[in-house]
C-alpha cells in the first residue's frame, strides 16, 4: 500500500549566534528541497536516494560541519565521518577519518550499495571510494580560512587556560557554545522504506583519528522499517555512550511516539552523562519527532501537506 512521503533533515544544535541563523535556515531549506525532487519526483524515488542527495547539499555546504568548511583538527586537517542505512535490509556504509572526500555520505552509499562490509576508515576508505568512482580531492580543498583562524583561536585560549591551571576545555565541561554543525536526513518514501544518513566533520581541535558518533549505527544514526529512522547532532562522546539512535529507536518499537521518544533521548542525554544536541526521528507510520537541548537547532521536513524550517523549537509536533 502506498504511503505519503516525509523528509527530516537538520543542520547542527549548539548556541548558535543570530548572525548565522539565516545561513541554517537557508541550507536547510536547500537539502530539503533537494531531497524532496528525489523523494517526490515522477518515479517516487526511494528515502535511501533522498537522504544521500539532502546530505550532500548540506556537505556542500560551508555553513555546516560538514565537507568543506569542516572544523579542523589539532593538526589542521579536515577528517570526515559519514554513514547512511537502509531501514528496509539493515544494510549501511559508514566512513570514518576521511581527509580526501568532498562528500563522505557518498562513498557511504557506494559501501551501502557495492560491499560486503559495513564501514572503511581513513586511506581504506578512500581506496575504496576510488575504486568505486569517486574523485579524491586535496584536504586542502576541504579547508576553508573561518576555520583556520578558528582553530588557531581555540589553540592560543587552550594555552592561555592551561598556564592559569584551569581546564575549562577537558571533555566534561563540553562548550555548548562551540558549533555542532553535524548534518542529517531521515526519509520514508512511497513504497513505507525509511532510511537515515548523518555525516560531520566533528570537533573543534578533536585529535588526529578521533571518531565520534555521527558515523557509528546506533550512535548518530539508524534506520529500521520496524522502528525507526534516527539521526542525531552534538557532543560525540555521551551520544555514543548512550547508543542514543537505536535506544530511540526501541523506544519507538515499544510503541511510543516518535515526538516523546525524541525528547525523551534528549532529557536522558543530559540527565546521565550531562550531554547536548539533539534529534530527528521518523516512524514507518510517517510520525516525525525534533527535539534538541541547546539553545538552537536547524531543521526542516516536508510532507505532503505540510513544509516547515527552524531554528528554536520548544514545543513537539
Amino acid at each position: 500500500m502506498p504511503t505519503h512521503p516525509v523528509l527530516v533533515v537538520h543542520g547542527g544544535a549548539w548556541a548558535m549566534p543570530d548572525d548565522m541563523v539565516d545561513a541554517h535556515i537557508r541550507g536547510v531549506n536547500n537539502a530539503l528541497a533537494a531531497g524532496w525532487r528525489v523523494l517526490n519526483g515522477d518515479r517516487g524515488g526511494s528515502a535511501l536516494d533522498a537522504v544521500e542527495e539532502a546530505v550532500v547539499i548540506l556537505e556542500d555546504d560551508e555553513t555546516f560541519d560538514a565537507g568543506r568548511g569542516s572544523f579542523l583538527n589539532r593538526d589542521g586537517k579536515v577528517q570526515l565521518d559519514a554513514l547512511i542505512m537502509d531501514g528496509a535490509t539493515l544494510r549501511a556504509g559508514g566512513v570514518g577519518c576521511v581527509e580526501r572526500l568532498r562528500n563522505p555520505v557518498r562513498a557511504a552509499r557506494k559501501i551501502l550499495s557495492e560491499s560486503p562490509h559495513v564501514y572503511f576508515v581513513a586511506e581504506g576508505a578512500e581506496r575504496f571510494a576510488a575504486e568505486h568512482g569517486i574523485e579524491l580531492c586535496q584536504n586542502e580543498d576541504l579547508i576553508i580560512p573561518r576555520e583556520v583562524e578558528r582553530l588557531r583561536a581555540y589553540q592560543a585560549a587552550q594555552s592561555v587556560s592551561k598556564q592559569d591551571g584551569n581546564d575549562l576545555f577537558a571533555p566534561t565541561s563540553h562548550d555548548v557554545t562551540i558549533s555542532h554543525d553535524t548534518v542529517g536526513a531521515i526519509a520514508l518514501d512511497r513504497n513505507g522504506n525509511i532510511a537515515a544518513a548523518t555525516s560531520t566533520g566533528g570537533t573543534l581541535n578533536k585529535a588526529p583519528g578521533r571518531l565520534g558518533d555521527s558515523s557509528l549505527i546506533g550512535c548518530g544514526c539508524y534506520a529500521n522499517n520496524e522502528s525507526a529512522a534516527v539521526s542525531t547532532t552534538g557532543w560525540g562522546e555521551p551520544i555514543m555512550k548512550l547508543v542514543l539512535a537505536k535506544w530511540t529507536a526501541d523506544r519507538i518499537q515499544a510503541g511510543n511516539l516518535p515526538e516523546w521518544s525524541a525528547q525523551e533521548a534528549m532529557n536522558y542525554l543530559k540527565q546521565r552523562l550531562n550531554g547536548h544536541g539533539g534529534i530527528i526521528v521518523l516512524n514507518p507510520e510517517g510520525h516525525i519527532g525534533i527535539a534538541h537541548n541547546t539553545p538552537r537547532m536547524a531543521w526542516a521536513y516536508k510532507t505532503v501537506k505540510k513544509e516547515e524550517a527552524g531554528i528554536e523549537r520548544t514545543s513537539m509536533q
